[in-house]
C-alpha cells in the first residue's frame, strides 16, 4: 500500500498543563483512529534552517514544519481524507501537507 508523509505546519505551544492535556488527547484520539494505517507516528520538530546555494537561513523558512507522520493509504484522496481529521486542521491553528513517498 502506498505511504504518504504528513508534514504539519502551525499549531502553538499549550499555555497551561490543562490545555496541554487537551491537545495531547486530541492528537492521541486522531492517531489512534487511524489504526494500522499510521505507519510512523512521527514527532514534533524544532525550528528548521533552510540551506541554499547562498547560505543558511535560520528563520525556519516561509512555512516551517512543526512535525510529521507517515501513513499508509490506498491513494492520495484517502490520505487527504485522513489528514482532514488532524487537530491542527480541526481547530484551525495549522495545516497538513500531504505527499506520497515514492518507491525507489
Amino acid at each position: 500500500m502506498p505511504q504518504f508523509i504528513f508534514a504539519y505546519h502551525g499549531g502553538k505551544t499549550p499555555e497551561s498543563e490543562e490545555e496541554g492535556a487537551k491537545v495531547m488527547a486530541a492528537w492521541q484520539a486522531w492517531m489512534g483512529g487511524m489504526g494500522e494505517a499510521l505507519a510512523v507516528p512521527g514527532a514534533p520538530v524544532g525550528m528548521s534552517k533552510t540551506v541554499t546555494t547562498t547560505g543558511v537561513a535560520e528563520d525556519g523558512g516561509a512555512n516551517p514544519i512543526s512535525g510529521y507522520s507517515v501513513v499508509e493509504a490506498a491513494d492520495f484522496t484517502a490520505a487527504c481524507d485522513m489528514a482532514k481529521g488532524c487537530p491542527l486542521v480541526v481547530d484551525g491553528s495549522g495545516s497538513v501537507e500531504v505527499a506520497e513517498i515514492m518507491e525507489m
